[in-house]
């Protein structure tokens, strides 16, 4: 497998594990990069952006990064904390009036960002469709009651965090949290990076290739690979 990009000297041992992922079958496609004091001394990438490997993985390749969004999320909110119009230790129902319901009068801002607010899940049965409605997720949200007395325990909020967070933004904002981000951070730094991807960057995106532990990818040997 070819391995395009640029290392230190210093960080050969990085080159050779990434390549040793695709010599062992493990990876489809995929890209590394790392920065040391601002300066970028590793960026790698190699291999296919789809399962069917008809579409070569570049350098600009765009990947699910996760929940590495939550820190981005937050990101936005203590933009918000800077510019004075965003206090973590006020009723969050100050922003959102709603929200307040069901015994969430007093949780904060603060709760929300530390996933100390007890709203980890939520008990109302949803469809999968609802997971792409703002309004539906938000209303049910506020409609919700702490599985647990906020600030007292800490539970990943792992599928509402965005939403919370990015709600109280829009509250305090008027925009969105993918419009507040392009707007105030990755546009003004040009970096490739988005909360709701517009269809135009669509053919940037790579497959996500699930791993399947009993039977390992089988590598791909390019023409002119080392």
């Amino acid at each position: 497998m070819e391995i395009f990009g640029t290392c230190q000297p210093r960080f050969d041992a990085v080159r050779e594990a990434f390549a040793a992922n695709f010599a062992a079958g493990r990876e489809v496609g995929a890209t590394f990069a790392a920065t040391l004091g601002g300066e970028l001394v590793v960026d790698l990438w190699a291999g296919d952006a789809d399962a069917a490997r008809t579409r070569p993985w570049a350098q600009d390749t765009i990947v699910n990064v996760f929940s590495t969004t939550k820190a981005v999320t937050a990101l936005c909110a203590h933009m918000l904390v800077d510019r004075g119009l965003l206090d973590v230790d006020a009723p969050v129902a100050r922003y959102w009036p709603e929200f307040a319901a069901h015994g969430k009068e007093a949780i904060t801002p603060r709760h929300l960002l530390s996933h100390t607010a007890g709203l980890a899940a939520i008990r109302k049965r949803l469809t999968r469709e609802a997971f792409y409605d703002w309004p539906a997720m938000t209303a049910a949200l506020a409609d919700e009651t702490p599985w647990w007395e906020p600030g007292t325990a800490n539970g990943y909020h792992a599928l509402t965090y965005g939403y919370l967070v990015g709600e109280l933004v829009r509250r305090i904002d008027g925009r969105t949290i993918g419009k507040f981000l392009r707007e105030e951070v990755t546009t003004p730094l040009d970096i490739d990076f988005h909360i709701g991807l517009p269809a135009s960057e669509d053919a940037r995106v790579a497959e996500m290739v699930p791993p399947t532990a009993a039977k390992p990818l089988r590598p791909r040997r390019r023409r002119g690979s080392r």
